[in-house]
């Protein structure tokens, strides 16, 4: 789905401020309710918000979303914090690009490095690489989701052994003060171990939103983590955790 300005506004207030009212929100665009209506149904149809009474607010369960809805939530932070990070690795790097919506935004700035090799069991990023000249890509076997737009399994673990990377980027389902972080499905918190195991320089890529949501599996500690690339300050300090803090882009 293309979201119009106004769309990709209201996804910004209901996850800012939470519920907002269709009165409120004509009056704020200067539009008709049934214009406003219109944006809200195409945002609900893709799981991206959820109708309320007289408004809309965020959707309910994250983890159902698909990689495409993923995608444009939060689209501002993803992308700069895509960037920030790719300026954190150097040409000519070893880099493994686990699950999650963040990790391509990592990917697309990462296009202007030369001589990269990636490891890599997401889809996204791998089409995206087919856009250079000079990497070397491999990409694991599994079994293929698409929604998620890429493959896991036993056999996703096994490839991603086969390498020793300079930098591990994965992303995270949630994060917790005293958890660490977090994902939705065992599996994903699999691979996100097994890229932080196999590499010498772990990179964490998420949104302030994740402090907000309380997946059961758990991914490692902080401790596992050398730089958290996010676009707000944690709400607790974090001993020992490397911190890059990005500023939002408006799209």
């Amino acid at each position: 789905m293309d979201l119009n300005d106004r769309q990709r506004t209201i996804l910004d207030l209901i996850r800012q401020s939470g519920l907002q009212s269709i009165t409120d929100l004509s009056r704020q665009f200067d539009v008709a309710t049934q214009t406003i209506r219109r944006d809200i149904n195409a945002l609900c149809d893709e799981g991206l918000a959820r109708r309320v009474h007289g408004g809309v607010v965020a959707p309910s369960n994250p983890v159902n979303l698909n990689f495409r809805s993923r995608r444009v939530m939060n689209e501002g932070a993803k992308r700069a914090i895509g960037q920030a990070a790719a300026q954190l690795i150097p040409q000519g790097a070893t880099v493994m690009l686990g699950i999650g919506t963040t990790v391509q935004y990592v990917a697309e700035a990462l296009l202007e490095h030369s001589d990269l090799t990636v490891v890599t069991n997401n889809l996204e990023v791998a089409t995206i690489f087919c856009g250079s000249v000079t990497a070397e890509v491999h990409f694991t076997a599994g079994v293929l989701r698409p929604e998620d737009r890429d493959v896991v399994g036993g056999q996703t673990l096994l490839d991603y052994q086969r390498f020793r990377a300079d930098f591990g980027v994965i992303g995270a389902g949630g994060l917790s003060p005293n958890h660490g972080l977090l994902d939705y499905k065992a599996i994903d918190a699999d691979v996100s171990r097994m890229i932080l195991q196999q590499s010498r320089q772990a990179l964490l890529v998420a949104d302030a939103g994740k402090w907000n949501r309380s997946p059961k599996f758990q991914v490692a500690g902080f401790d596992r983590i050398d730089t958290m690339v996010t676009n707000e300050a944690p709400p607790c300090e974090i001993e020992g955790l490397s911190l890059h803090h990005v500023a939002e882009q408006n799209l």
